[in-house]
């Protein structure tokens, strides 16, 4: 018998209120979303702990200065309110290697786990050279 994939939320739905979000967001304190500004600030946080001298010489984290913010708390929300979507769709499962990448690319975590880096790698790094 094979296992059947649990019904997540409708992506429409799910479209709309983060566009409703945005919009609201937008419109009481004028900010958009973003996160990879909040991964230079968490950086910066890290190394201030260790090497405080480095980041306050730094001028890329003089720009951005190491804080908890609105951004922070932003991509904090998005964190725990996925816990939350996929805890009240009962879709939450812990896997290492989803199904449909098994059936594509094989069983290796190791492998998935170095692709993913390296796409993360590479988006954050396009996110930071844009500005963004």
């Amino acid at each position: 018998m094979e296992e059947q994939e649990p019904k997540g939320w409708s992506p429409y739905l799910a479209g709309g209120l983060a566009g409703l979000l945005l919009v609201c967001s937008v419109f009481l304190s004028g900010n958009y979303f973003g996160a990879s500004t909040t991964f230079v600030r968490v950086a910066g946080t890290i190394e201030k702990v260790f090497v405080p001298d480095r980041v306050a010489q730094s001028e890329y984290f003089t720009r951005f200065a190491p804080a908890i913010d609105w951004q922070w708390m932003f991509v904090a929300g998005v964190f725990f309110g996925s816990l939350i979507s996929a805890a009240t769709s009962r879709s939450f499962r812990l896997q290492t290697v989803p199904h449909t990448w098994r059936e594509r690319f094989g069983p290796s975590a190791t492998k998935r786990g170095l692709v993913a880096y390296a796409g993360g790698t590479i988006a954050m790094f396009g996110a930071r050279l844009a500005d963004g």
